[in-house]
């Protein structure tokens, strides 16, 4: 059975520093599997990423140090499942509101009789087409599962939604958040940084991960300072983008573009 590294390092406390991936191409997943990121997330909700282009990513991050996380596009039983099935073991979902909704998706990952997960691994990647001994037995235990926090709905709920059993973090999302607070195009608004900054400090209370997503150095100092436990620090897209702007800039004369201050 593959151990989940990134789950234990959550458990144990240690900070796990990642990037957002949105490129949906496993070239550019390979690339950057070896630039020394803890944890790469697949991106599925506002990427061009379909179930196959996910696996194709899995297969080029396999060799590497580097733990994939697959975001779903939406809470759905039968999806998780699919994720699972081509060798996802932390998933991401997004706009999750409330602790049922955070028990279904902890469902979704595990077997009977903990529970709802369909059998049939048998011939999937995740039990490597049955090579992996007591995959059956063992799977539940390696299952990684972080529900987004986006709406004001789901920081009213956040302490009980925390509390699931089976949920391993939180991850606060700052663009939709500072939109569902009234701050649109403005997550480093101070109400929406003292949001999450209270929101994290609920989630350590209650044992768990927080995480997050910033694009400012200084904003993801500041929530590794605050206890974030999992924060992607740059997004792929944009770090191309910008770069090429930059270069394109100096020898075309120009200011230099200045990064965006959030994406989630």
């Amino acid at each position: 059975m593959i151990t989940n590294k990134f789950k234990q390092a959550l458990k144990d406390g240690k900070p796990q520093i990642g990037l957002w991936g949105s490129l949906a191409d496993p070239y550019a997943a390979e690339l950057l599997a070896g630039t020394g990121f803890d944890w790469y997330l697949i991106d599925g909700e506002h990427s061009p990423n379909d179930l196959r282009s996910m696996l194709r990513q899995l297969q080029a991050l396999a060799p590497y140090p580097t733990h994939p996380i697959v975001r779903s596009v939406i809470g759905d039983v039968a999806l998780i499942k699919q994720i699972l099935e081509i060798g996802a073991q932390t998933i991401l979902v997004p706009m999750v509101d409330t602790a049922e909704q955070a028990a279904r998706m902890v469902a979704a990952t595990r077997y009977p009789p903990q529970g709802i997960r369909g059998v049939g691994s048998a011939a999937a990647r995740s039990s490597r087409w049955s090579s992996t001994p007591n995959y059956l037995h063992e799977a539940n235990d390696q299952m990684c599962v972080l529900v987004q926090c986006e709406t004001t709905t789901s920081l009213a709920n956040l302490a009980e939604i925390a509390a699931v059993d089976g949920i391993d973090g939180v991850f606060f999302g700052p663009a939709d958040l500072s939109a569902s607070m009234g701050y649109l195009g403005q997550a480093s608004h101070p109400e929406v940084v003292d949001a999450i900054t209270k929101g994290m400090a609920t989630v350590r209370a209650a044992g768990k991960a927080p995480g997050t997503l910033m694009t400012d150095n200084a904003a993801s100092r500041y929530y590794l300072d605050q206890g974030a436990l999992f924060v992607a620090v740059g997004v792929d897209a944009m770090l191309l983008t910008q770069a090429a702007k930059a270069l394109a800039a100096e020898f075309k004369g120009g200011a230099t573009p200045k990064a965006a201050a959030s994406y989630a």
